[in-house]
């Protein structure tokens, strides 16, 4: 709700240098500054930053972003506080939306309610912590995992009592809504039905009782250090053996992750993030030394868990027990870290014995045995690969077929890079297959009739012309990616192209073809929109990774001449692809008519034009 136009002018007036130079200590380079990365451990410096160009990138971690992307990375802010602490920082004041008297009170509403559980959920951890120091049964439970008093008050463990109200002692009120809507509270109607948090009717409670009995309490807290919802074990035997918050205004727990703000730093000095199952490896891991790690909260790792980790770091390492649930498991870690990785993030995957989870491990054989396991864990593509052949037959036809049918949708997660092509290649050798075969995913029951269409036709000539026509149907995608690349580093270049380079980029069947829609939409409504801005926008709406993936800073150090340059050569070779498939899909059709054998001339005109400009360019 931000204007756009106000981020364009608040990230123009920013000093960038400034901003990232009050937490990295930065050395003139030329016309950038230099300095040790925050993000990842570094002994020589690749973090450079461009007060030209106002952006920040590191060449060995691949971290990239504006003075607000810096903020929220290294501070752990949300994008409104981002702008509001570089609003303030540049003498500026954020503007606010302009709502009618309806609006502004449902803005308000929310607000205030977010600040209520806030302290309700503070209220009920000191309450919580207090009862720890008296219950020795507790204490003693703790002191049997091996945990010290200082790590318990470092991640503020505490206790709830066996008692189906005990909350009623920190809370005089306790049928105030709040204490059902932070999840603490447990209402049901007179049917027994338990009634979510969210959208909260009171009217309909028959009866109320604490979320969190006799377990030890573990407060849950976001980034930026905000108490979002409680994790709760059993002393004893008991089920479920770990139970969380609900879904609330404030928790959302397929995208939280336990131990990040404790473990933040850590993670950032080391460059690296482990994800381990349950609180207690990450309490133990800390307490031995190992502060960088986290763990899901009670669910499977999902994309958006792998993407908040990479902000951080550059490598996520996911520990799981060996036994079956911990292989499945990872097999889930996979597919959601796929869409992530690439040449300068990494995933690799730990598989301690079946006898030992991290806790136990790190208590048993201590800390510098756990970081050799580290160092020796396995990378994500030997995992793929291994989950692609594991129980099949790769020594007959028949399991290399089914390795590969299960290559496919696995491999069409991961981003063009040079770590695709190298596991790609590596599956088509393993597998006896060729890379395009592996890359070639399926496309449905309607790919499926349009290949059994085309087997009936290869016999004729035409049928053969049609084949080769549908096997060049895709743009070049390393020219399209180049051309994007290039106008997000300079946007005004977008301007000088012709309607025509417009529509060569928009191909429906084109890679680029979501991201150049959206530029063009873009910098329509927008023309001078800047490239710090216009990175901004594409956070805005939902398509920052997207367009990371094309590596853009790569580039910063180009003039604008030379960007041009390579724009137009970029463009012109798609031309040249387009005009390929096109004669393709005429000679197909068999040049029937005069109007087909006067474009199939003159698309060979133009042809020899193109091959004359691009071998200058």
């Amino acid at each position: 709700m931000i204007p756009q136009d106000f981020i364009q002018e608040l990230l123009a007036r920013a000093d960038i240098v400034e901003i990232v130079g009050s937490s990295v200590q930065l050395k003139k380079a030329g016309t950038n500054y230099k300095g040790l990365c925050p993000f990842h451990s570094e002994k020589s410096p690749s973090f450079t930053v461009s007060p030209g160009k106002q952006f920040y990138h590191c060449f060995g971690c691949g971290a990239h972003g504006t003075a607000i992307g810096f903020l929220m990375e290294h501070l752990g802010l949300s994008f409104p506080d981002s702008v509001r602490e570089l609003a303030a920082r540049s003498g500026m004041t954020v503007p606010q939306p302009q709502l009618d008297s309806r609006q502004q009170q449902q803005v308000q509403a929310q607000r205030d309610l977010r600040r209520t559980l806030h302290e309700v959920l503070e209220q009920a951890n000191s309450h919580y912590r207090d009862r720890l120091r008296t219950s020795p049964r507790a204490i003693d439970y703790l002191k049997g995992r091996g945990l010290t008093g200082r790590i318990a008050a470092r991640f503020g463990l505490g206790y709830a009592p066996d008692d189906w109200q005990a909350l009623a002692a920190a809370f005089p009120n306790y049928d105030a809504d709040p204490l059902v809507q932070s999840g603490l509270v447990v209402a049901r109607d007179t049917a027994g039905e338990t009634l979510e948090p969210t959208g909260f009717d009171s009217a309909r409670v028959a009866r109320r009782y604490d979320r969190l009995r006799d377990r030890i309490t573990f407060p849950i807290r976001n980034v930026q250090g905000e108490l979002i919802g409680f994790g709760g074990r059993v002393l004893d035997r008991g089920e479920p053996k770990y139970l969380n918050s609900p879904e609330t205004a404030l928790f959302h727990k397929g995208e939280e992750l336990y131990g990040l703000h404790e473990a933040r730093a850590a993670i950032q000095r080391k460059g690296q993030a482990v994800v381990v199952e349950g609180y207690l490896d990450v309490i133990a891991l800390a307490q031995h030394g190992i502060e960088h790690a986290v763990a899901t909260l009670g669910t499977a790792c999902s994309a958006e868990h792998v993407r908040r980790l990479f902000r951080h770091a550059a490598q996520v390492v996911f520990s799981f027990d060996g036994d079956a649930a911990g292989r499945r498991a990872a097999a889930r870690a996979l597919e959601a870290a796929l869409p992530a990785v690439g040449d300068e993030r990494s995933v690799k995957f730990l598989f301690l014995p079946t006898e030992h989870d991290p806790d136990s491990f790190v208590r048993t054989l201590g800390a510098e045995a756990f970081e050799r396991e580290l160092a020796r864990a396995q990378p994500l593509s030997q995992f793929l690969l291994e989950q692609v052949g594991d129980g099949l037959a790769l020594d007959t036809a028949e399991g290399r077929a089914q390795a590969v049918a299960r290559a496919r949708p696995l491999l069409a997660l991961l981003s063009d890079s040079a770590l695709k092509t190298q596991i790609v290649a590596e599956c088509a050798r393993r597998l006896q297959s060729a890379p395009a075969e592996l890359r070639a995913a399926p496309a449905g029951r309607a790919a499926s009739r349009d290949r059994s269409a085309e087997a009936e036709d290869t016999t004729s000539m035409r049928g053969a012309l049609r084949a080769r026509a549908a096997r060049l149907s895709a743009p070049h995608t390393d020219h399209a990616r180049t051309a994007l690349r290039i106008l997000f580093t300079q946007p005004p270049l977008w301007h000088q192209l012709s309607a025509t380079q417009h529509a060569l980029l928009k191909q429906p069947d084109a890679a680029s073809q979501q991201l150049a829609a959206w530029l063009e939409s873009r910098l329509d409504m927008e023309p001078q929109l800047s490239s710090p801005a216009l990175w901004e926008a594409l956070r805005a709406d939902g398509l920052l990774d997207q367009a990371a993936s094309l590596a853009p800073a790569d580039l910063l150090d180009l003039d604008g001449d030379e960007l041009r340059t390579h724009l137009f050569g970029a463009l012109d070779s798609i031309e040249r692809d387009w005009v390929k498939r096109r004669q393709q899909q005429l000679a197909a059709d068999g040049l029937r008519s005069e109007d087909e054998r006067l474009e199939y001339g003159a698309l060979s005109a133009r042809l020899r034009e193109l091959g004359r400009k691009l071998p200058r360019l």
